[in-house]
Order: C-alpha cells, then sequence, then structure tokens
C-alpha cells in the first residue's frame, strides 16, 4: 500500500431495510461530511430509529456511518445513496452518527439541554481514520460541519412552551473539534 493511501477502515455492513429506496447519487456530488450525535443511549436503539419509517418513499431518517462508542464503525447507508440526516443539506453530503447520550432522554426540556457525555478515544480515532478515507475515496469532499452548524432552529421547550431551545445540539460542546480538523484537511463551515 502506498503511504500516500490511508487503510480503508474496518466496516460493519448493517444496510437499513430501505436502503435501496433511497435516491443514488454521484459520489462526485458529495462535498461536506456532517458530524452528529446519536443522542440515544447505545447502537441498538440509534438501528431501532433509523429503520423507522417517515416517508411516503419508505424511508426514514438515519447517517450513512455510525460509530460505536468502542470505535467500530457501521454501515447503515452506503455513501452513493441519499440518506436524510440534516435538512436542505442531504444531496450534498455524508452523514457520521456518533453513538453518544446527549441529551437523551429529554431533548427538548430547557432543564436538560446539558451535553456531558465525552466521546471515547477509540470513536475519535475511528473517526479521524474514517475521515481520511472518505477523502481519499470521494476527491470532491472538502467540507465538515456539526449538525448544531447547520441546524440552528429553536424550537419551543417541552418544559415551557413561552422557552426556545435549539433542535439540534449535535454533535455538542464534548467534541473534539481541535483534533479532528488538525488531523483531516476539511474546512468547517457555519453558514
Amino acid at each position: 500500500m502506498s503511504p500516500d493511501l490511508p487503510p480503508e477502515p474496518v466496516f460493519h455492513d448493517w444496510p437499513l431495510p430501505y436502503e435501496e429506496r433511497l435516491a443514488a447519487r454521484p459520489r462526485g456530488q458529495v462535498d461536506l461530511v456532517v458530524i452528529h450525535c446519536t443522542e440515544l443511549p447505545d447502537l441498538a436503539k440509534a438501528r431501532e430509529f433509523g429503520e423507522r419509517v417517515l416517508y411516503d418513499s419508505g424511508t426514514g431518517n438515519s447517517g450513512h456511518y455510525y460509530i460505536d462508542r468502542d470505535g467500530s464503525i457501521h454501515v447503515f447507508v452506503k455513501p452513493d445513496r441519499i440518506a436524510h440526516h440534516t435538512r436542505s443539506y442531504n444531496e450534498r453530503s455524508v452523514g457520521i452518527e456518533l453513538v453518544n447520550r446527549g441529551r437523551y432522554p429529554d431533548w427538548l426540556d430547557s432543564r436538560r439541554q446539558a451535553m456531558e457525555e465525552p466521546y471515547t478515544d477509540e470513536q475519535v480515532a475511528a473517526l479521524v481514520g474514517l475521515l481520511a478515507w472518505l477523502r481519499h475515496e470521494i476527491p470532491s469532499l472538502e467540507f465538515i460541519a456539526g449538525h448544531e452548524d447547520l441546524d440552528v432552529s429553536q424550537v419551543p421547550a417541552s418544559d415551557n412552551l413561552h422557552q426556545q431551545v435549539f433542535r439540534k445540539r449535535d454533535p455538542g460542546p464534548r467534541f473534539p473539534w481541535s483534533k479532528v480538523l488538525d488531523a483531516v484537511p476539511l474546512e468547517r463551515i457555519r453558514p
């Protein structure tokens, strides 16, 4: 293997039942990676949420890659399909979900907006490896963003309809942006 080629990560293929119903796209259309956290207790719960059919097309919401706390990478949707993970950015992006509790189970409760679970060293190492590999596999890839950078909408808090909270806060304040950006040459965007 050439020293310029990043090693291919170990992937655990676990395609969603509706993956083939998601629109196909050329990889050259992808220029952005969006980092998420599942805001769920574990990978099994994330899978359950990903399998839920929410649209007339017979598809639901899901990222492409899920990285568990042990660093294992699970492929729910291949990057040549458009997954539903970030409003208005799906056609051009790959979604990577890191298993993390986030604000679970009170996502919109104004008293529980802290995101305290740290990301594991294994998750961060797996993410850096995946991003390096994706940069090689998808030459058009040049940008990275957190879900919270792209979806800044606010909604009424579940405990107080007169107070607004952010709909999305992931990957959140515990995400090691500097470590990831130092390791992989992607430009962080915040529209």
